[in-house]
């Protein structure tokens, strides 16, 4: 089946399942802008075919998908010209996942970050394995948990999504399971006759059951105490107060506010607030609130200076602007969320 994309991503019916696979391994199944579109068409097509009763995504290699292609995004910005399009079509592709009538069901196996979040967690079937590692780690680039995340993260449990976006760290499937960021777990050997069993029932409850384990979550409970604790507090600088009193007597909390002080100022305000409105906002409404960010932060400083410090010159040593929380000034923060005035994300 051709919908597109060339050879970075392959579209196939298997039985009752329309099966997506990612074809970029070597880059880490990073998105291009022709696979959106592809999947997009995809969707729309199998949405209509009464033969297919669900969707499949997997990948290949050791990725389930490691975000967007940002160099090229990179580039096209630092030339002038931010690749505004892509992300169109990205936030639209979310959107429509996330209210896609029939199963979808993505096969984590490997990293999955940035925008292989928008395509697999909007799904209503999450099924990751011991080799799935999952992050939101963009306000370590000075951008912003996109693609859905101020959907995502705060439903997860306990604040959990709030920590995740604020530090940026990796979780496991345990974790992923235990906040209800996955549904279900299952061994990276048994993938392929999970595909068989959805191929032939069209029954993603059944087959992923059939597949499924229970794991314990990785972070201990002490950890998820203190997560509770501190990412539950109703503004950022409380949060940051609370891990600072703690930090002296307390392990977890010294290192946690080390990885957030390491991560750009602007970004980290613009985080809290997103996943703090998303918590009452419809995926849509989330969908054009990111898009107001995104505008702005496309045409700021830290994220150029973020994927230069991490990707370009490798250096590790961002030099943010402004250079501290306390620095960031709020009107800078509320223009990030304000109407954009040449319109509006239409999804």
């Amino acid at each position: 089946m051709d919908f597109g994309g060339g050879d970075e991503i392959r579209f196939e019916r298997l039985g009752k399942a329309g099966v997506v696979t990612l074809t970029r391994p070597k880059a880490l199944n990073a998105l291009t802008h022709g696979m959106v579109q592809a999947l997009a068409r995809a969707l729309t097509a199998w949405e209509a075919d009464p033969a297919v009763a669900l969707v499949v995504v997997k990948a290949e290699g050791r990725a389930f998908c490691a975000g967007g292609d940002i160099l090229d995004i990179y580039n096209a910005g630092r030339a002038g010209n931010p690749p505004v399009e892509f992300f169109v079509d990205e936030y639209r592709l979310n959107a429509a996942i996330a209210r896609f009538p029939k199963p979808y069901v993505a096969l984590i196996d490997g990293i999955v970050m940035g925008g292989g979040v928008g395509i697999s967690c909007h799904g209503s079937h999450r099924v990751m394995t011991e080799n799935a590692q999952f992050a939101m780690p963009e306000v370590g680039i000075g951008f912003f948990p996109d693609v859905g995340g101020s959907h995502i993260l705060p439903r997860l449990k306990d604040s959990f999504g709030m920590y995740l976006g604020l530090t940026g760290n990796r979780i496991r499937y345990g974790d992923a399971l235990w906040s209800g960021l996955a549904t279900h777990t299952a061994k990276s050997e048994r993938l392929g006759a999970l595909i068989e069993r959805l191929a032939e029932t069209g029954d993603p409850d059944l087959a992923s059951r059939e597949a499924s384990e229970t794991v314990e979550h990785e972070t201990g409970p002490d950890a998820l105490d203190a997560i509770a604790r501190y990412f539950s507090r109703p503004s950022l600088a409380e949060i940051i107060a609370g891990l600072e009193a703690a930090a002296p007597v307390d392990e977890f909390a010294a290192a946690t506010l080390a990885t957030v002080r390491g991560r750009s100022p602007t970004s980290l305000h613009v985080a809290f607030r997103q996943i703090t409105a998303g918590a009452g906002l419809s995926m849509d409404d989330c969908m054009l609130m990111e898009f107001r960010i995104l505008n702005r932060m496309l045409h700021g400083h830290d994220f150029y200076e973020g994927i230069r410090a991490a990707l370009v010159d490798r250096d590790n040593k961002p030099t943010w602007q402004p250079a501290s929380l306390e620095a960031v000034d709020p009107a800078a923060i509320d223009a990030y969320f304000t109407p954009l005035p040449n319109g509006e994300l239409v999804l």
